[in-house]
């Protein structure tokens, strides 16, 4: 009996000295904390805390493979093995991310700055968000940023323009490299033209940036940033097809010189599939045939000084109308198309002077022509731009970041149509419009949780005398985690009737000019307030931004006077833009990330009217609610499930008089949903459905049976006096569709011999 009183006691002794494996310790970077670091283990995930600890209790013996990732830092694994009884703490080491550009931003400030640390809120686009839902180019890619809208403004040529808050393209500037490549006559088509290949991140500026980049930056910028060849792959390649049977190819390649590494790029799209789904007899796409070589070389120098010269050449073949249309009857009023011919030489080049001061001079020049029929109209144009612009970057003691530079741009733009008539309206007078600059910048650190920014530029128009574009913002960091930032700003933009609305080209309508036009001026202003919430399971980061832009002498085009005219005047009234915008980044424990907006706006004209009262009108394709979603979920064995989607509520629609189409578009959500499986060698094969819910608009064309409009006189069939009109767009006309296809990327970057 003693004994067996003893092999208990001993039984019990060992069970209450057992313990269950403890796997803990902490995240640190150069010896301090890193917080809210991701960190996995056998299936498990948790978030460390906010001074780097971490801890997982029961865990099974045996090797197990630890991995754990923050932004801003390089990924780090580690094998663990585990004994029964053991309990284990690691000091774990992470590298920053030096040259984590998603981290870095420099439009708000035309300098490289920590995003969180910019006054000015920016947001960072990279090319892995475009991935989840892959596009030919960078006019569809911007569908997935909250508040940022492409609109298709034609259902036959496909016209397009990014929205900003609701206010139309012409108030977006398009930036490559922080050179004013895409404007005017190219804003259009010349955005389809920008491969993702070519693409290491967009940043993205809501509201007036005239201060640093002058005229037409009223409603936002986006800024693409292209790839520095001494960071980028050696070999990357991007296939995929559609069941429309469009095909994409972007392929890149770099390779090392002297002390020159250059990257040349290329990217082929091909749609010549014509559908008519929806028996109108009319194609629901554009068919396309499109090429773009980008070829972009950095210069290794002392000191790190910069110096790069990159060129890109498109050319594009596009054509949608009737499906017995064929270029034989390019121009013809027998069958009705409209064909557009496109090419474009663009030239960017940047070199920093080899002096003690930070002095940067930068160039760019670009060639666009178009060559078109729409119907039986000709539109035949022809746009040159040469910019170039100098800034010095100096830092004044611990508080103050100065810029001071100087810009002049100079645009040539020649077409057939009577924006370049002469006044008597007899001869072709091509439009020249120099536009010099200056301006200066202070960004004054008041102490570590307050900076203030202010700004001012001067610019000189002939025509419109001399234009003075202030603006001040300001940073907050009350607390740790929260951020606010408030910012005035005033912005402005010389005429380019070409940008108006590119309905007046499609043959429907006569373009009439009531008087001389007037520059058109903005007043914005932003609140932002950015919070980071931490918690055991996941980490959430929250970003709300209130907005309000108040428009005077806004060029509008008035459709309703007579319908088969627009006629283009200064609105006698002003315009407002004004709404809320929240984002939301949630990241768990376990592998789902999941990015999520929405915007809620008021875009809408006043016109002040003597005889009767002021008449309020809601802006064209401005949705009052819009929201975007993206979802990843990452499986074991490499496969990554990614849904992404963009929903938009009604909104105001170009219609005719007593048209029988409403007036406001319906709700409706684009969905599609992608499968990605990462395998080994650099390979990624992936596959997907687009629109799951296949929505399509309705009655996108009148009239369709009569685009000449040869019976519109005809009071038995048309009492109305309808007119053939595509303009009637909210949505794309493609339905749901599956794609596939394969990336590849291999080789390290090329790193410098100098030491």
């Amino acid at each position: 009996m003693k004994c067996i009183v003893i092999i208990i006691l001993l039984l019990l002794s060992h069970g209450m000295g057992y313990t269950q494996p403890v796997l803990s310790g902490n995240i640190v970077s150069g010896g301090k904390p890193v917080p809210f670091a991701s960190v996995q283990i056998a299936g498990r995930g948790i978030v460390s805390d906010s001074t780097g600890i971490f801890r997982f209790s029961n865990m099974q013996h045996g090797a197990h493979l630890l991995k754990v990732s923050a932004s801003g830092y390089i990924s780090l694994s580690r094998q663990i093995h585990i004994a029964n009884d053991s309990i284990i703490y690691v000091t774990l080491e992470l590298q920053p991310l030096h040259n984590d550009l998603s981290e870095i931003v420099v439009t708000g400030t035309m300098k490289e700055v920590s995003r969180a640390e910019s006054p000015v809120p920016v947001e960072v686009i990279t090319p892995k968000l475009f991935q989840k839902n892959p596009v030919p180019g960078l006019f569809e890619a911007m569908s997935m940023v909250n508040g940022v809208k492409p609109q298709l403004n034609c259902n036959i040529c496909n016209t397009g323009d990014i929205h900003i808050n609701g206010m139309e393209g012409p108030y977006t500037m398009i930036l490559i490299d922080g050179m004013p490549i895409v404007s005017a006559l190219s804003t259009v088509y010349g955005l389809s033209g920008i491969p993702n290949s070519i693409v290491e991140r967009i940043e993205v500026v809501k509201g007036p940036g005239s201060s640093l980049y002058g005229s037409e930056a009223m409603g936002g910028i986006i800024n693409v940033i292209t790839k520095n060849p001494l960071k980028a792959p050696l070999v990357s390649a991007d296939v995929f097809a559609s069941s429309w049977q469009e095909y994409s190819v972007d392929a890149a390649v770099k390779f090392k010189t002297g002390p020159a590494t250059g990257l040349l790029g290329i990217n082929y799209f091909n749609y010549n599939n014509p559908v008519d789904n929806n028996k109108d007899g009319f194609t629901d796409v554009t068919l396309q045939n499109r090429v773009s070589v980008f070829n972009k070389w950095n210069i290794e120098r002392k000191e790190n000084r910069l110096a790069s010269i990159a060129a890109r050449y498109v050319y594009e073949d596009r054509w949608g109308g009737e499906m017995r249309w064929n270029k034989t009857f390019r121009g013809s009023d027998s069958i009705y198309g409209e064909s557009i011919y496109t090419k474009r030489w663009e030239l960017i080049g940047m070199y920093q002077l080899p002096i003690k001061e930070k002095i940067v001079a930068q160039f760019s020049f670009n060639r666009h022509e178009q060559n078109s029929w729409y119907g039986t109209t000709p539109y035949m144009a022809e746009q040159q731009v040469l910019f170039a612009q100098l800034y010095w970057d100096k830092q004044f003691g611990e508080q103050h970041n100065f810029l001071l530079g100087g810009s002049y741009r100079y645009t040539l733009y020649d077409d057939n149509t009577p924006g370049t008539a002469s006044p008597d309206g007899v001869k072709n007078a091509p439009a020249h419009t120099p536009l010099p600059g200056i301006f200066v910048q202070d960004e004054w650190k008041l102490d570590k949780s307050h900076t203030l920014l202010m700004g001012y530029r001067y610019d000189y128009d002939r025509h419109h005398g001399n234009v003075h574009s202030p603006r001040i913002a300001y940073k907050w960091t009350p607390f740790k985690n929260n951020t606010i930032r408030a910012s005035f700003g005033t912005g402005y933009r010389v005429v380019n009737l070409f940008t108006e609305d590119h309905a007046a080209l499609t043959g429907a309508r006569e373009v009439v000019i009531a008087k001389s036009l007037n520059p058109e001026r903005s007043y914005n202003t932003n609140l932002n307030y950015t919070l980071k919430i931490p918690m055991r399971d996941a980490f959430i980061g929250l970003d709300i931004t209130g907005f309000y832009s108040y428009f005077t002498n806004k060029i509008v085009g008035d459709f309703d006077a007579d319908p088969d005219k627009i006629i283009y005047d200064n609105l006698d009234g002003h315009a407002i833009s004004k709404g809320i915008a929240l984002n939301a980044d949630v990241n768990f424990s376990f592998p789902l990330k999941i990015l999520a907006g929405i915007t809620y706006m008021k875009v809408y004209q006043v016109k002040d009217n003597a005889a009767t009262a002021m008449q309020k009108t809601t802006q064209l394709h401005a949705p009052e609610w819009s929201g975007n979603l993206t979802a990843t979920y990452t499986f074991p064995l490499q496969f990554i499930l990614d849904i992404t989607g963009r929903w938009d509520g009604p909104m105001r629609l170009p219609v005719l008089p007593n048209d029988y189409r409403p007036e406001y578009s319906p709700w409706f959500c684009i969905a599609n949903v992608q499968l990605t499986k990462k395998i080994a060698g650099g390979f990624e094969a992936y596959a997907g459905v687009k629109n799951l819910f296949n929505f399509i608009p309705k009655d996108p064309i009148m009239r369709p049976f009569d685009p000449f409009d040869k019976m519109v006189n005809d009071p038995v069939n048309n009492p109305y006096r309808y007119t053939f009109d595509p303009s009637y767009n909210y949505a794309p006309l493609q339905g749901v569709r599956g794609f596939a296809g394969m990336r590849y990327s291999w080789g390290k970057r090329i790193v410098s011999s100098k030491k």
